[in-house]
């Protein structure tokens, strides 16, 4: 006798209960990360003004390396997710190590420019003659824990593959901990000032890494996979990191332009723009928590050649991401006269951020769609139409951004621009989702 197909509420349910397993310890993952930052903002702002200058910009040039790189986890978890859902075990892991020891060689890469190029990379950033040599202490020091940083995006994407973001979430936990603990102990117990504060996130980093190696390492030999570097399995982890470092590359570039077109309103805008980026960026770790969902499921669907189960998904947590962009949205409008406060106490920034926060408000829905609709096609490893989407995206949005200034509207009228830009986003995405193209099952793409 065969089985009756589940009824639609019961596969519904079986969705939410995939999404939020997955979701909710990715979000505690991505909110954990931030916080390595605040820390030693908070530790090092006791040191002097200098100091915390110097820590400024040193952690904008960190940020902007590995940011660049998190293609490390993005490409690895649907990779990875794939053979997952094909029943293959051994070549998940394997999968994983390439990606693992293609972040090493890249780490190492990165090493070999920042250490001697560092005064050069500061200068850039504008840091003023007394914060620029604390940016450089800090800048060489932690670029030896680049490579673990990596390995941490790598692994974090093997384990996601895998269904598995708890791990992620308590090694985030623990680093965070640790980083504190250290940070506080070597800049004031040791005294080592701001060197202290970049030994102790070094320290802290290459834990985290080496917590991931042992569960991954042990995986591989509990399912025999190599744990040798593997020339063109490492190569064709490159190939499809490619696409999507030329999407984050153009979205980076997105954000750079929109805070150069604030400075150019004036010192209120800019310091209100920061203000409305901050809470942009935390509603985005909110939304992206439900994307990396998206990649795992939607990997492991299409590697066991489940067509109708991806669809399915995919129209699910895209209802979870209009639903999430709803009550986010809300939250801003209701918090905002609390929130605006907390960063500043001049009425002529608070009256330039709140109409702003306003159209961040309204947006998002069309950002949770977006957030979902690019999971789920980076969990189909649709990486290249990505990167051309991102591309077109940047392409309508730079001029509309440059005439702000020209035409008037503010702030406001920039995050109108930025809410254009989710929308073209939206659009392209959602018109590959209707086509069916990214449906491409088997172990691998």
């Amino acid at each position: 006798m065969t089985q009756a197909p589940a009824a639609p509420k019961a596969v519904r349910r079986r969705h939410d209960r995939e999404i939020i397993a997955l979701a909710v310890p990715a979000f505690g993952a991505l909110v954990a990360e931030p916080l390595f930052v605040l820390a030693d903002s908070a530790i090092v702002g006791h040191l002097g003004t200098a100091q915390l200058a110097g820590l400024g910009v040193a952690s904008a040039l960190l940020t902007t390396a590995v940011s660049i790189f998190v293609f490390l986890a993005y490409a690895t978890t649907g990779a990875v997710a794939r053979r997952v859902g094909a029943g293959d075990l051994q070549a998940a892991i394997r999968q994983g190590m390439d990606g693992i020891w293609l972040a090493l060689l890249l780490g190492a890469a990165v090493i070999a420019v920042v250490l001697p190029t560092a005064p050069a990379l500061v200068d850039l950033f504008g840091a003023s003659d007394t914060a620029a040599p604390y940016a450089i202490t800090y800048l060489r020091i932690s670029s030896f824990g680049i490579p673990a940083m990596l390995v941490v995006l790598a692994a974090t994407g093997v384990l996601r593959g895998l269904q598995d973001t708890r791990t992620p979430l308590y090694v985030a936990i623990g680093g965070f901990v640790a980083n504190a603990v250290l940070n506080v102990g070597l800049v004031y117990g040791a005294d080592l000032g701001i060197a202290g504060s970049a030994w102790g996130t070094v320290i802290a980093q290459c834990g985290m890494a080496a917590v991931y190696l042992f569960v991954v390492v042990r995986g591989a030999k509990r399912h025999g996979a190599s744990l040798r570097p593997d020339a063109a399995g490492i190569r064709a982890c490159a190939q499809a990191g490619v696409p999507l470092l030329v999407r984050t590359l153009s979205l980076r570039a997105i954000l750079m332009i929109a805070t150069a077109v604030a400075a150019r309103l004036g010192d209120s805008d800019i310091a209100a723009h920061q203000i409305v980026l901050s809470l942009w960026s935390l509603l985005a770790f909110a939304l992206d928590a439900i994307a990396i969902a998206g990649q795992a499921i939607i990997g492991r669907y299409l590697g066991a050649g489940d067509t109708d189960g991806a669809r399915a998904v995919c129209r699910r947590m895209v209802q979870w991401g209009i639903a999430s962009g709803v009550v986010l949205g809300l939250l801003v409008v209701l918090a905002r006269p609390l929130f605006i406060p907390l960063f500043t106490g001049d009425a002529t920034v608070q009256d330039a951020a709140l109409p702003a926060l306003i159209v961040v408000a309204l947006a998002q829905p069309v950002c949770g769609i977006v957030f979902v609709l690019d999971g789920v096609l980076m969990g189909a490893g649709d990486g290249p139409y990505l990167a051309w989407a991102m591309i077109v995206t940047l392409a309508i949005f730079t001029p509309v951004a440059l005439l702000v200034p020209t035409f008037g509207g503010g702030l406001t009228a920039l995050w109108g621009a930025m809410t254009l830009m989710m929308a073209v986003r939206m659009a392209t995405l959602w018109l590959r989702s209707r086509s069916g193209r990214w449906l491409v099952t088997g172990a691998t793409r």
